[in-house]
């Protein structure tokens, strides 16, 4: 259970992971020629744009969890199977980026930081950060409908495949709470996760 401190932190560092991970899917649908996200307003890092309420509850309990997501139209894609890969990869890369950039702010000033009690509470921010963004990253590389690691998974399967494993799609939301509520969760996500850190540190300033 998280203090009431590191739940002040959480706050703050889930809003910005959501509007960021959404952000990301929204801007790379609309550069390949989808303007729905633009139409539904989610070209947004305003998180009252993108906040899906149980998947944010999850978020602050569990440190996983999902947002509204990004409603898009293949049809406008070139490539269909391509563009969908892409735009599905977009949400978890910008949150990688993003708890890259945290993590260099802590790595470059945070001798600074540690000379005063306010720097040590901003590292703390900042490290909050970096875990919200690559768990929410690693949760929805999980290949599990409605997550984005199922899309990624349909878009690289045969098309036969790809069918049959769409027919899973109606379960996957009813699998996640389980997995969340009864800890299962964590035997997925903590293998994407680690192996996201091991890239943040390796191509770390």
């Amino acid at each position: 259970m998280m203090s009431l401190g590191q739940i002040i932190l959480a706050v703050p560092a889930i809003l910005l992971a959501i509007s960021v991970h959404e952000y990301g899917h929204a801007f790379v649908a609309y550069k390949l020629g989808d303007p729905t996200p633009k139409y539904q307003g989610r070209l947004s890092l305003n998180p009252m744009a993108h906040l899906d309420p149980l998947g944010t509850i999850m978020l602050l309990l569990f440190r996983v969890g999902w947002a509204r997501p990004v409603m898009i139209n293949s049809h406008y894609f070139k490539n269909k199977r391509q563009g969908t890969i892409f735009v599905s990869l977009a949400g978890p890369a910008a949150n990688l980026i993003t708890a890259w950039i945290f993590y260099n702010i802590v790595g470059v000033f945070g001798h600074l930081m540690l000379r005063s009690a306010a720097g040590q509470s901003l590292i703390m921010f900042f490290y909050v950060n970096v875990q919200v963004n690559l768990g929410l990253a690693a949760f929805n590389l999980i290949p599990i409908p409605p997550l984005d690691g199922s899309h990624i998974l349909a878009g690289l399967l045969p098309s036969r495949l790809s069918y049959e494993y769409s027919k899973l799609a109606p379960y996957g939301p009813f699998v996640l709470i389980a997995l969340l509520v009864l800890g299962g969760s964590r035997y997925l996500v903590n293998p994407i996760f680690d192996l996201l850190f091991k890239i943040l540190d390796r191509l770390s300033l």
